[in-house]
């Protein structure tokens, strides 16, 4: 790339800025110390978390404290955005990773969903006042928190669940007198309505009688009403924001419904109002990171394959062979919905098998991806096959058309040194984030979408899953460079038809799931709420797909350093932020 130079430097400003502009938010400019802490649980089980202590607070001058705790294949930063609006009024917030999430021991579900023992482990702290300890959760987190509060009944003040319920996998039943000081926050469009409290149409939660139970009422429960008593611990209040299951997390509204409920049943916050929050600058910092890691691939490529370790496979892109009029709109059509409409069915494939979770592949979500791309790629490349040899083989194409071969050969050598080249990139781009995380302590990150550091353990379960997702990126490469390429575009209009090409199934899939969810009705395949969610998470991981396949195609005119940058970041980004189902 002629500019690199320019680029470099935009995209280290970008992570520098974005890391020092979270880490101020975080830390709400100094006045809340953020710290990893580490402490063993039943089993022997070890629970990694995020302590927020503000200034202030010590042991002769303890504060409230609060558990905050994410849900399902997420981590302990899914919370930074309550966490850090709690830390801001004076509470100690620990904020876990649940157990087979994020740095915490696997396996996940265990101990309760790691919610026994945080509940524990903050009631140790000298500086937390013991009289005043809230639970926070989200989905999973919720479950976490309610069964936290069935083994310590007398240990907390009041609890908000988010988008989650009682007497559901395996947390307690809740009635009129359990749990103390009680607040419901379930989305307009959860979801998980029926999971969570056997409705199918969300905002018909105030009918549900498992709510009306709670609340000790038999009529419809009404939103924003306040039930009970906060003295006697029976208090209960119900909040629809209208947002989904996961955008409770991007919600101001959502966010100021916890910070009010926290500052009506514990005592020694500081009275700042709910609808002053900053959480969306951290947000806004992350993400200027992530651009800036996104734009990083581009120099580290230029500059990699200059090198004389890499230079051979710098090369031009092949005499185009590639289809043409309506049969380029065929195949563009294939191309963008196979994975899309092949999403769910495939996804289940390993579970109607019964496939668990083993040493071997320890990540049950990760394994119904890997089916996925693998059946997925199967049927393209047996789709590129039949064109090249019923058709496009005549017209002179070859495998070296397609950026398979060197000269007609296979070259395992440079198929080997392609993937060192595309190591060496993620290398640089890994480093930027050990450097981000070591000076700011923070990820690459929007709303559910993250990119985080792996720990020992998951570098261990990635090996495992690379060499399948390397083959299905080398598949999406081949079919993407060799029949969908034209040699008119410029960069930026390869690099716009890339994404469309890439993203478009999965949006059009997104589109039909959520439309009717948001006219009031279900998700179109009502039975597939968590994969709509991970669904959402395609389009980044997609987006940074077409960057690299577009940039690493015209560095070295071949599939393979792209496929390999490309298997390599998705199994990182997937790895990371999923649970680990299986205890080593």
């Amino acid at each position: 790339m002629k500019y690199y130079p320019r680029v470099l430097i935009l995209a280290v400003a970008l992570i520098l800025s974005g890391g020092f502009l979270a880490n101020q938010i975080q830390t709400n400019g100094g006045t809340v110390k953020v710290s990893h802490v580490r402490f063993a649980g039943n089993d022997g089980i070890i629970t990694h978390a995020r302590l927020y202590v503000p200034n202030g607070v010590s042991n002769a001058n303890p504060a409230p404290g609060i558990v905050a705790t994410h849900g399902y294949i997420n981590s302990n930063e899914t919370q930074a955005v309550f966490a850090l609006e709690f830390a801001r009024r004076g509470y100690v917030v620990l904020a876990p990773d649940q157990t087979g999430h994020g740095y915490s021991d696997p396996a996940a579900f265990a101990n309760g969903f790691g919610g026994i023992d945080t509940l524990a482990y903050i009631k140790t702290l000298p500086f937390v006042d013991q009289n005043n300890i809230g639970l926070e959760g989200h989905s999973m987190g919720g479950w976490a928190s309610l069964v936290a509060a069935g083994v310590y009944p007398n240990d907390y003040q009041s609890l908000v669940i988010l988008g989650s319920s009682p007497g559901t996998y395996g947390a307690p039943e809740g009635t009129p007198d359990w749990p103390r000081n009680i607040a419901v926050i379930f989305s307009k469009y959860d979801e998980f309505s029926s999971l969570m409290w056997g409705v199918d149409i969300p905002t018909d939660i105030t009918k549900a009688d498992k709510l009306k139970t709670l609340f000790d009422t038999p009529e419809e429960v009404i939103a924003g009403k306040l039930y009970g008593n906060i003295a006697d611990g029976s208090a209960r209040i119900f909040h629809q924001p209208a947002v989904t299951h996961p955008g409770v997390h991007f919600s101001s509204v959502a966010i100021g419904h916890a910070i009010d409920w926290f500052d009506q049943t514990l005592a020694g916050a500081h009275p700042i109002p709910s609808t002053d929050q900053i959480w969306l600058w951290k947000e806004i910092g992350t993400l200027l990171a992530l651009i800036g890691m996104v734009i990083l691939i581009a120099p580290a490529l230029s500059r990699l394959v200059q090198t004389s370790t890499f230079h051979s496979l710098k090369a031009s892109t092949p005499k185009l062979f590639s289809l043409t009029g309506r049969s380029w709109w065929l195949g563009a059509l294939i191309f963008t919905t196979l994975p899309a409409l092949t999403l769910f069915p495939f996804k289940g494939i390993s579970e109607t098998l019964g496939w668990q979770a083993s040493a071997l592949f320890a990540q049950n979500i990760s394994t119904q991806i890997i089916v996925w791309a693998l059946l997925t790629g199967l049927i393209s490349m047996s789709l590129f096959l039949l064109w090249h040899f019923l058709l496009n083989r005549k017209t002179g194409a070859s495998f070296a058309s397609y950026g398979l071969t060197w000269n007609g050969q296979v070259q395992l050598s440079s198929i080997a040194h392609s993937f060192l080249l595309a190591f060496a990139v993620v290398g640089v781009l890994y480093t930027s984030l050990v450097l981000t995380d070591y000076l700011f302590d923070v990820d690459y990150r929007i709303w559910v979408f993250a990119i985080k550091l792996l720990s020992p353990l998951q570098m261990g379960i990635a090996l495992l899953y690379l060499l399948p997702f390397s083959l299905f990126f080398i598949i999406v490469a081949s079919v993407l460079h060799g029949q969908l390429r034209r040699d008119n575009w410029s960069f930026s209009q390869e690099l716009a038809v890339n994404w469309l090409l890439l993203n478009l199934g999965y949006l059009l899939l997104l589109i039909a799931q959520y439309t009717p969810l948001l006219m009031g009705n279900t998700l179109l395949i009502a039975s597939e709420p968590l994969w709509s969610i991970i669904a959402l998470q395609f389009v980044p991981l997609m987006t940074i797909a077409s960057v690299v396949f577009t940039i690493a195609y015209r560095v070295t005119g071949r599939v393979y350093t792209g496929g390999f940058i490309n298997a390599l970041i998705i199994t990182w980004v997937i790895v990371a932020s999923q649970a680990t189902h299986y205890a080593f």
